[in-house]
């Protein structure tokens, strides 16, 4: 009869596929990866403004540049843990109020070091969002799409990227950069407030939490109305080792010891050349005397390629991860480092340029935000989200602060010099595709499961 009590919930998903209770959820986190995406690319966009507006120097922006990206570095894994501890909604509604109230605040800034704090806090909000994304919806999906339906929510970060960029050209000029603050502080609060009463919460976190037992009983009968759910049932994640805590320390083990950190690394490694490029793009093109409204098409064009490149190869990626995705960052190098070549060309060969420049490197990263996900078990996935998010921040905070020190070089050199992460990252990724294929095949992973293909 014990046996009998027990409900395993990915059976559940899996025979009963794509349902509307996905389809909501992937809604939600259009809108909140959008917005995530904006606050994230908002400051690079408002810089030439800046160096305008306050009669400041191009190389005093890279602290500001970078700035957000030292609070995403605490945020990512402090937000992975609330995610992990409290559900991902609670995480996901509280991310977007830090987030949005600070960057309201920054657009009433008068000095860069007002900008620089509002900017940090900020960052902590912001870094809260992916992590919890990613494990929110590979949760609720069925196996056959758990990849696919997380990557096409983190693939449209970069829209959110871009979006600033079209404010930029059609609404700076006659507002103000403050403009590009105001949208990106009330859009966040809103949706916040929005889903407090509309988000689901992620099917296997109630799954693995009995407190949350009423209304899992509600999703079950949602998507399944055939299935009655036993008066005395216990449900179960049947198809992944569960962990007792939130330990960072349970991030090694399970053959993971090596696998974690070069995560991390790989985090780290795109990330530097990712933010690079987002952040010194538009000013590196206005200073090379390039038309504002072309450098702001060209950095927007990063984000939209981006985008494009995560929802075209999203079934790819999900049927090869790291090693599609090392593949992906072999490509990456002559797509960055023309850049600069291609703005010395034409207006049409940068625009073509940067899009698959974008098309590459963001899509990398939509790519390991759900790969080096599904490497955990749900009791981790977004502590270990948060983690490989947090420790890359380090290469995100470093790729604005080294284009500040090296400001003063021909711009297509820059570019060349920027595209050298993207080249180690290729043999990182390799290496994280062999040991994560040798773990999945050893008798020694546990999880009763075959190894998905990787």
């Amino acid at each position: 009869m014990a046996e009998q009590t027990l409900v395993q919930v990915s059976r559940l998903l899996d025979e009963r596929g794509l349902s509307a209770f996905q389809v909501k959820l992937l809604i939600w986190s259009l809108f909140i990866v959008l917005i995530d995406g904006y606050d994230i690319a908002a400051i690079a966009f408002a810089a030439p403004e800046l160096v305008k507006s306050w009669g400041i120097e191009r190389n005093t922006l890279g602290a500001v540049f970078s700035a957000s990206l030292v609070g995403i570095l605490f945020g990512s894994a402090f937000f992975g843990w609330v995610g992990d501890r409290f559900g991902r909604k609670t995480a996901l509604v509280a991310s977007n109020l830090v987030f949005g109230v600070l960057t309201l605040v920054a657009a009433f800034s008068t000095n860069l070091n007002q900008l620089f704090w509002l900017r940090l806090l900020a960052g902590l909000g912001i870094g809260g969002v992916i992590p919890n994304v990613v494990a929110i919806n590979v949760e609720s999906a069925p196996r056959q799409l758990r990849a696919t339906l997380a990557l096409i929510a983190v693939g449209c970060v970069p829209i959110g990227g871009a979006i600033p960029g079209f404010v930029t050209a059609a609404f700076v000029p006659h507002y103000g950069w403050q403009i590009l603050f105001l949208l990106g502080g009330i859009v966040p609060i809103i949706i916040a407030i929005a889903a407090m009463f509309g988000l689901p919460e992620s099917i296997k976190y109630m799954a693995v939490h009995e407190s949350h037992r009423r209304a899992m009983q509600k999703v079950i009968a949602a998507i399944r109305p055939d299935f009655n759910v036993p008066p005395n049932a216990r449900f179960v994640v049947e198809d992944e080792k569960q962990f007792p805590g939130f330990n960072p320390k349970y991030l090694f083990g399970n053959g993971l010891a090596l696998i974690t950190p070069l995560l991390w690394l790989l985090f780290a490694l795109n990330l530097m050349g990712y933010f690079f490029l987002i952040s010194w793009t538009p000013t590196l093109l206005t200073a090379a005397q390039l038309p504002p409204t072309t450098a702001a098409l060209a950095g927007a064009l990063l984000q939209v390629g981006g985008t494009i490149g995560s929802l075209v190869l999203c079934r790819w990626l999900e049927q090869h991860r790291f090693f599609a995705i090392a593949i992906m960052f072999v490509l990456a190098v002559p797509a960055v480092g023309l850049i600069g070549f291609a703005g010395m060309t034409s207006k049409l060969a940068l625009l073509i340029t940067t899009f698959f420049a974008g098309f590459f490197v963001l899509g990398i990263q939509s790519g390991i935000n759900v790969a080096g996900a599904l490497v955990y078990p749900t009791s981790l996935r977004a502590n270990g989200s948060g983690w490989e998010l947090g420790i890359g921040r380090i290469g995100s905070i470093v790729g604005p602060l080294v284009g500040a020190l090296f400001i003063g070089l021909p711009v297509q050199q820059l570019y060349m010099w920027s595209a050298l992460p993207f080249v180690f990252g290729a043999i990182i990724c390799l290496a994280i595709h062999y040991l994560n294929t040798a773990r999945l095949r050893s008798p020694a992973h546990g999880e009763g499961q075959p190894a998905p293909a990787e």
